[in-house]
Formats: C-alpha cells, structure tokens, sequence
C-alpha cells in the first residue's frame, strides 16, 4: 500500500524536484510481487558483469560484487526520479568495450581505460541530451554505418563465446541448450503462435530471458558442467574499502591520449543507446494506450541526464564494462506487457519497475542467492552476450536497402570487430564518401534512405 493515492486519469503522485518527479515505495507507490519474483532471478545477469571485470580489468571477486551493488543503486534513479523505464547495461556495446580493454593490460591500466571510456560516455549523454544533437547525430547516420555498428558489435559478441578455449568449448552443454531455449521463446515463430492461444507459453514468454537463463543453470549443474553451489547463509557486505582501490582516486586518473583512445567507443556506445530509447520510448507508448487510468511521461532530455549521472558516478567510484545505459530492454518489455493488463495488475507504472531493481538489488545482498549463482555467472552472461548478437546482426541488416550499403556495412563491420572503434568509424566514413555518396543521385535512392532514417528517429 502507498501513502498517496492516485485518481484515474491522473499522475501518480509525486514530489517535485526541479526537473524531476521523486517518488518513493510505500510513500508514492505499492510493491508489485510479479515483478518482486522475477527481479529474483534477474539480478543473475547484473552478477554476470563480475567475470568481465575480473577477466579484462583485474577486479577481485569482492570488488566487482560491490560495483555490481552500486550498479544496482543507481538503476533506481529511473523510477525513483521518474523516468518510467528499467534502466540497465548498453548491453550490444559490451562487445565493443571488451575490445577497447583488450589493448591494456589487466590492473591500473585497464581501470584507466575503463574510467575514461565512462567518463566519455557520461559527458556525451549530458551534451547531447541537452543540445537535442543526438537525435540529429543518430537520425542523419547513413544506414550502412548503422548497419555496420551494429553487425560487428554482434559478431564480437558471438564470437567471443564460440572461439577456441570459449564457453562453448568448456561448458558446451548448457550453453548450447540455454541457447536454443531462449532462441525459441524470444524469437521462433512457431512459439509466438503458441503464445497468442496458451496461458502457459504466455506465462513463460513475459519473462524474456530468465526461462533460459533457469534450463541452462539446471543443465549445468546436471552435466557437471558447472559446480553444485556451496550456498551460504547471511547477508552480503559488499566490500567497498577494497574497490576503492580500483577507482581513480588510487590507481590515477586516465590522461588525456587514453580519453582519445575511448571517444570512438563511446560515440558507438551512444548510437547503440539511442537505439534502445527508441525501443523503450515505443514499448512505453505502446502500453500507454492500454492505461487510461495514469498519465505517464518519458522524458528524454530527464533520460540523458540520469545516464549521464549514472556513468559518472561508475567513473569514479565503480567502474562498470557495461556501461550505464538508458533501458534494460528485456525488463522494461516484461513490466510494459504486465502493465497492459490494468491497474489491478499493476498499480502504476513507476511501481512495477522500481519493484523490479529493488527486488534484483535485495537479492544482490542475499548470500544464499549470491552463492547460488556464482558458479554459474558465466552461462547467464554468455547467454546475455549471444541474445545481444543475435539481435544486433538482426536489427543491423535491416538498415541495409541495396547491396552497397550492405558492402560498406559488411566491411566496417570487420573492421570493427578486427580492430576496434577508431578504425571502424574512418572506414566507414571513408567508404560511404567514396562508394555510396558517389552513388546516391537517384530519387528513389535518396527517398529509400530518408524512410529508413525516419525509422530509426
């Protein structure tokens, strides 16, 4: 229950602060318990940032689980200060950042590279949120360039877990398996039918990813792949004195050739965040038309401004690979549909996605949760980055129109993938001058591009 009460047809109550709406559970809004359960089991793929730290940035165990609590901490400003989406990684950029890191040594110097990439992206989100340039920036990006962004970062992200010594070399099994699941329930077709007319297949299908994550995990454990936890009892004291260590006030602050060295991979990392607020602003829209009963709004320029207070709070005190981004995709579509289903389902829509991070922030703390899962971080992030391919060599191709942007496209994508951002980015650029621009003087060819451009802005 809340203190304040919303009438039908207007705001959920809020107190205001400047720009910002602050509302608070128990105060401003009710817990909601589907979303309270599924946070249970989602707050794995939060703890799947720990390997990625530990492996490309030298983090002990214990540091990288604090970075993963303060992750969790700032995701609540989104509801809290109302922005109505599930906040998250910039997940297809994940590749993209591996790659950065792969040209430093594990230790100072990776904590360098990763404090300079975040600070990158926290003062282009501020920027060009307040200037309105980004839409401009993402909607004026040829199409091949887009398409060949998105189409390397999912080739990095598939390769990474196919190539030799990769977790499909050492835990085939559950990989394979958790893989074909989700495939199945995100994206087959014969499933979709199935969850149109079975409740069962509509119960499994609103939890996006967590079904696989659960099969994989079992199958892990079944086929020895993965360790039987060692579940402990108690409550998780995140280690903050030893991440200190790893933050730039120890190890020291990037200089300014490292800075020069991430604006490449931010620049993409913000293209890719672009394109998932323009998923998450249509899922909201879309479930607004179903909720007569609250007046919600998205702000962007309120989005750009948290994201960038997100990124430079990791800068400094808890670098984090995968970056502060604007929507988690797979939660914000689960609350989005249960929220379709009206108030008596979901009270309001600032509740059902702060019980979401509360609940993956209070299981974060739980020790037995925590050493349930942590033998097998590895498959919830490896499922997560294979997810992330899949959808970025998907949604890259769909840029294309004609076979030369598919060229240009198909080779920046290599590059990108080959050699990192920099390279990719004059490539591309360099390409599209000399083949596409030369090329584009037809009518239908101009007017081919524009729509593809209105769709993506």
């Amino acid at each position: 229950m809340a203190l304040y009460k919303r009438k039908d047809g207007e705001e959920q109550p809020f107190w205001k602060l400047g720009p910002f709406q602050i509302r608070l559970p128990f105060v401003h809004f009710r817990l909601e318990t589907p979303e309270l359960i599924q946070g249970f089991v989602l707050f794995s793929i939060g703890l799947a940032v720990i390997p990625l730290l530990q492996n490309y940035v030298g983090f002990s165990y214990d540091a990288a689980l604090a970075v993963a609590v303060i992750y969790l901490i700032t995701m609540l400003m989104g509801p809290l200060m109302g922005v109505p989406l599930v906040p998250g990684f910039i997940t297809a950029a994940i590749p993209l950042v591996i790659i950065f890191l792969g040209n430093f040594e594990p230790g100072p110097d990776a904590v360098k590279a990763l404090v300079a990439l975040q600070l990158s992206v926290a003062f282009i989100f501020l920027i060009l949120g307040i200037t309105g340039l980004g839409k401009v920036i993402v909607s004026k990006l040829p199409n091949s360039l887009k398409g060949g962004i998105l189409i390397g970062a999912g080739i990095a992200a598939i390769h990474g877990e196919i190539i030799d010594g990769g977790r499909l070399a050492n835990t085939p099994i559950s990989l394979i398996i958790g893989t074909l699941v989700c495939f199945y329930v995100m994206f087959s077709k014969s499933f979709h039918h199935l969850y149109k007319s079975n409740k069962i297949a509509r119960f499994i299908g609103n939890y996006g990813i967590m079904p696989a994550i659960i099969v994989a995990i079992i199958v892990g454990w079944v086929t020895r792949e993965y360790p039987a936890p060692a579940v402990e009892w108690g409550i998780v004291v995140p280690n903050f004195a030893e991440l200190w260590s790893f933050t730039p006030f120890v190890v020291g602050f990037p200089s300014l050739s490292i800075i020069l060295m991430a604006i490449p991979t931010a620049l993409l990392a913000y293209i890719i965040a672009y394109g998932d607020i323009v998923v998450g602003a249509s899922l909201f829209q879309k479930a607004s038309e179903f909720r007569k009963d609250e007046k919600a709004h998205l702000s962007l320029s309120n989005m750009h401004t948290l994201t960038f207070i997100r990124n430079f709070i990791h800068a400094l005190f808890a670098p984090h690979p995968g970056l502060a981004g604007p929507i988690f995709t797979a939660g914000t579509a689960s609350v989005m549909e249960r929220y379709k289903y009206g108030r008596k389902a979901m009270d309001s829509i600032y509740s059902g996605t702060a019980s979401l991070i509360m609940a993956m922030l209070l299981a974060t703390v739980l020790l037995p949760l925590v050493t349930l899962f942590q033998p097998v971080l590895p498959i919830a992030l490896s499922l997560t980055l294979i997810i992330t391919g899949y959808l970025c060599i998907s949604i890259g191709i769909e840029q294309l129109k004609d076979n030369t942007e598919r060229g240009v496209a198909g080779v920046m994508a290599i590059v990108l993938f080959a050699y990192g951002a920099t390279y990719a980015i004059v490539i591309g650029l360099v390409l599209y001058l000399v083949i596409q621009k030369t090329s584009l003087v037809k009518k239908e060819e101009n007017s081919s591009n524009k729509e593809s451009v209105d769709k993506v802005s």
